[in-house]
């Protein structure tokens, strides 16, 4: 134990191990809510039945295994392409997103809330999702793209029931709209069998996912937040205001307080 540290260089190794830790964290970043998180699982998974055939001596399953093994690399790179195109665009963005001004939190709970009201008073349904830790690519890829300041006005024309995107949710991230018109998981299991689709999505999103997802119901107007895969139904103005407050309230939220942070997303791959 000695001999191994009279051999470590300060400098060099310290700068090392920083490196490496910076760059398997942001990797770790990238894939975090993708398909991308599943399939390491499951090469995880692979790899651990790979050692425990090599310690038991399973030959024939040591031999499936490795036999596909040896082809990894290349189903890698056809299974991640979307990912690793959109690591590279990623990679090294505003690490420091957290710092900034957390002014947006407030703008974007005021607007949410004044959009719900109004929403509400008129029964338009609409779903609003506010991403938090977990990036929401896969959802986001799948909706209609847009770059557009979190406003009343923005998100009561998105859920007008003449446009053509007003069925599907809203993703809300850094204080904009940056997708509108995607579909969300939708949770099988659920008790209540007076929950609509908007209700289940909710309930399958946050399950998966920390964003917090609001429900408008067109049918009764009534107003329900889901955090944590729980729904908080029957709310008002300043309820909803209180709750969105109590949970974004703790610690930094990066789909709240980074002010227009373009690129964050990457853009849509051109044909």
């Amino acid at each position: 134990m000695l001999e191994l540290l009279y051999d470590f260089r300060f400098p060099q190794d310290l700068l090392d191990i920083l490196l490496v830790s910076f760059i398997c964290y942001r990797l770790l970043l990238i894939i975090k809510g993708t398909r991308a998180l599943r399939m390491m699982v499951g090469i995880g998974v692979l790899l651990g039945v790979l050692l425990a055939a090599n310690q038991f001596g399973l030959h024939t399953l040591d031999w499936l295994v490795t036999s596909f093994w040896s082809q990894i690399v290349l189903a890698l790179i056809i299974l991640f392409a979307p990912e690793i195109r959109r690591g590279l665009a990623q990679f090294g963005r505003i690490p420091f997103a957290h710092l900034l001004s957390p002014g947006e939190n407030a703008h974007t709970v005021d607007e949410v809330v004044r959009a719900a009201v109004a929403m509400a008073s008129n029964k338009i349904g609409g779903i609003l999702v506010i991403e938090r830790e977990t990036r929401l690519l896969d959802i986001v890829e799948v909706g209609t793209r847009m770059d557009a300041l979190v406003s009343k006005d923005v998100l009561l024309a998105i859920f007008n029931p003449a446009s053509p995107i007003h069925d599907g949710a809203a993703i809300l991230h850094g204080g904009r709209v940056v997708a509108a018109g995607c579909f969300l998981p939708i949770a099988l299991r659920v008790k209540d069998p007076s929950l609509g689709t908007r209700h289940r999505a909710a309930i399958g999103l946050t399950e998966e996912t920390d964003a917090l997802a609001l429900v408008i119901s067109e049918e009764t107007g009534n107003i329900t937040l889901a955090s944590g895969g729980t729904l908080i139904r029957s709310l008002d103005g300043p309820s909803l205001r209180n709750e969105l407050n109590r949970l974004l309230g703790e610690g930094p939220v990066p789909g709240l307080w980074v002010p227009r942070l373009r690129g964050w997303y990457p853009e849509r791959d051109q044909p």
